[in-house]
């Protein structure tokens, strides 16, 4: 009885959203859908905000599949999967990931890298997308903001769209990864099924009573970047883009 009460317990401690000390990190959620930087000490430096994704292991070999051999090797259960990597062929899904941004003195852009906008750090916008990973490499996509000049920044939301491509939301397991400059990572996964979205609000980033807040918001649309424009009221200018094929 011990051991199935030890498996029950570990369920319920998955419950809680604020991590451990042993992950080091904290999963906002519906529940938990924002931290303040300003009370863990990150108001300031660089906060680096990752993007990565790879395929739900419930599309390769088929959940049916995998349900019947549970079934007749009930033992199973306890021995680790075993997940082929993907290839081209498999899947072909390119995620983007994205800033708006409006700052204090009134202008408004995007960081993305459609269209090459890929900013600045060390001057305006204050916020960089490190470069373009087109096939879900391990190191995904990055993007820095430099929080010195956070009194320089009205707000920021940090999305993600599928460029040109089937949208494939449900069949991608992705997570945005922020790490502030003090204190614990912060993590958000894009878990709720939208199979025909493709672009998502991530989260939001501004001052909120003299406190610099991440608030999760994971908003699914079935447009592209100008949908999301409209959702936050951002009133940018947006027209059909194109990448160079590699």
């Amino acid at each position: 009885m011990a051991f199935w009460d030890n498996l029950w317990q570990g369920g319920r401690a998955s419950q809680f959203d604020s991590g451990s000390s042993h992950t080091n990190s904290i999963e906002l959620t519906k529940r938990r859908p924002s931290v303040s930087l300003s009370k863990q000490g990150a108001a300031a430096g660089n906060l680096r905000v990752n993007l990565s994704w790879r395929m739900r292991t419930s599309d390769i070999g088929g959940r049916s599949k995998q349900s019947g051999r549970l079934l007749r090797h009930p033992l199973k259960l306890f021995q680790p999967e075993v997940v082929q990597a993907h290839t081209q062929g498999f899947v072909n899904v390119d995620l983007d990931l994205g800033c708006m941004y409006e700052l204090a003195d009134g202008s408004k852009g995007v960081v993305q890298p459609l269209g090459n906008f890929f900013g600045d750090l060390n001057a305006a916008p204050y916020v960089k997308l490190s470069g373009d990973d087109r096939f879900g490499g391990s190191s995904g996509e990055t993007i820095f903001i430099n929080l010195d000049h956070h009194e320089e920044i009205k707000r920021l939301l940090v999305f993600v769209y599928i460029y040109d491509q089937t949208p494939a939301f449900d069949r991608t397991h992705a997570t945005i990864t922020l790490y502030p400059s003090n204190g614990p990572r912060v993590e958000i996964e894009l878990d709720e099924h939208a199979p025909q979205a493709r672009s998502c609000a991530v989260f939001s980033l501004e001052t909120v009573k003299g406190e610099l807040i991440v608030r999760r918001e994971v908003k699914f649309v079935y447009g592209f970047q100008a949908e999301l424009d409209r959702l936050y009221g951002w009133g940018l200018q947006w027209g059909r883009g194109y990448k160079t094929k590699t």
